[in-house]
């Protein structure tokens, strides 16, 4: 339970950082690319205003103003800044006819002309007047007589984002390693108070049903040797009788504490066989109360188990079933091998257990009729005694309600 809680506790932890980390990358890269991109497409708009088709050499073209004497650039774009002259732009001059009027490549040469051109065409051709093809931005713009297919090399510029972002999953990666191991201490942390009170509980139990043994079994000897003196006694029969009830919950009560507390001595078992002799006196209990006990037990299904725990759960889902079952039903005893679990199955009509309490059943002196106080010496215990004894064959026990019935289905590995 704890071990579960625990791994809970760290799954949260890690889920939660795991989160901030990629929503911080995202945030972080998607407005670091979303800024190149402008920046890119502000000094490709620029390299292309500064573009004039009568600068014949493969130097950096030179601004020309226009006929009006200004440059249409961008609002606050330096086309003096370093930025701006250290990268590399390519442009290709198209005429409408589809002619290559002029390509101006730097030297030395990355991409060839040919390889400008047949990228420029197929851009001129395209709906797009931006965008990147490979490690290329692009700008396409029409000069008025020709169109001009500007290029900027962002090949640099992707490695280091590409290292960068490599180093950051690295070192994201050791550091969710560490966190991990600094969750793990914090859950353990977390939970031990939870455990050191959950051992004490479970020892003040063990200790008072042995405190109670004793005094149970002084006033049921008195009360007997009263009984043969004085005879038939109304008051001694009150005594005796509510005696009885505490006997029962004190041994119930003990069971409890053996079964959480006392690891079982593991054999092999052969389960059908254990489960179909524990049935036959249920047979004859089940008739009294005018039901029908049917078995459906395949054969040679085997665990590796304690035969006296066994035994006991099956006794218990069986008085479970006969007890809260209608008159006039069947009960239905069932046991299958599935997916390597030795399935074990009790179905019997009965009230419809609500959703919200099927878990809560196996809790310790938990009752669904909570208007019947033990009357019937039953003490919310049989269940949470079965739970413990299915957790200590690393199985599990649960409780389904459905179309009138009410079914408890317990699970133990197969052999």
């Amino acid at each position: 339970m704890f071990k579960k809680s625990r791994r809970k506790i760290v799954a949260s932890i890690m889920c939660i950082l795991v989160l901030l980390w990629v929503g911080t990358l995202s945030v972080i890269y998607t407005s670091s690319y979303l800024e190149m991109k402008n920046q890119n497409n502000r000094m490709l708009k620029a390299h292309a205003e500064m573009y004039t088709l009568q600068q014949s050499t493969n130097q950096f073209p030179v601004a020309r103003p226009r006929p009006d004497g200004n440059l249409n650039l961008n609002p606050g774009f330096d086309p003096d800044s370093p930025k701006f002259r250290l990268s590399t732009f390519y442009s290709v001059a198209v005429s409408y006819e589809g002619e290559i009027l002029d390509t101006k490549n730097n030297s030395p040469a990355v991409h060839t002309d040919d390889d400008l051109c047949k990228l420029a065409q197929h851009i001129i051709n395209g709906e797009k007047t931006s965008g990147k093809e490979n490690n290329l931005a692009y700008y396409k713009v029409d000069k008025g007589g020709y169109i001009l297919v500007a290029f900027m090399d962002n090949t640099v510029v992707n490695e280091s984002a590409m290292t960068l972002f490599r180093y950051t999953l690295i070192f994201g990666a050791v550091a969710m390693i560490l966190f991990f191991f600094v969750s793990v201490f914090l859950a353990k942390k977390i939970v031990k108070p939870l455990e050191e009170s959950y051992q004490k509980q479970k020892q003040f139990i063990s200790d008072a049903g042995h405190e109670l043994k004793t005094p149970v079994a002084v006033v049921s000897a008195n009360a007997e040797l009263l009984s043969r003196e004085l005879g038939d006694n109304q008051w001694l029969q009150n005594i005796q009788y509510e005696n009885e009830r505490m006997g029962t919950l004190v041994s119930q009560l003990l069971q409890l504490a053996r079964t959480e507390n006392v690891t079982p001595q593991m054999e092999h078992v052969d389960l059908s066989r254990l489960i179909f002799g524990e049935a036959l006196p249920f047979e004859s209990v089940a008739f009294e109360k005018g039901l029908t006990l049917k078995s459906d037990i395949k054969d040679n299904i085997c665990v590796c188990g304690d035969s006296a725990q066994l035994k006991q759960i099956v006794a218990i889902l069986l008085d479970n079933a006969i007890e809260h079952s209608k008159e006039n039903c069947d009960i239905q005893l069932k046991l299958i091998k599935e997916h390597g679990f030795a399935t074990l199955s009790v179905i019997n009509c009965g009230d419809e257990i609500p959703l919200e309490e099927c878990h809560r059943i196996f809790e310790r002196f938990y009752r669904v009729d909570k208007a019947r106080g033990g009357d019937d010496k039953h003490y919310g215990l049989g269940l949470a005694i079965a739970k413990a004894i299915a957790t200590s064959h690393k199985g599990h026990i649960e409780a389904l309600c459905y179309d009138g019935l009410v079914e408890f289905i317990v699970q133990i590995p197969a052999l």
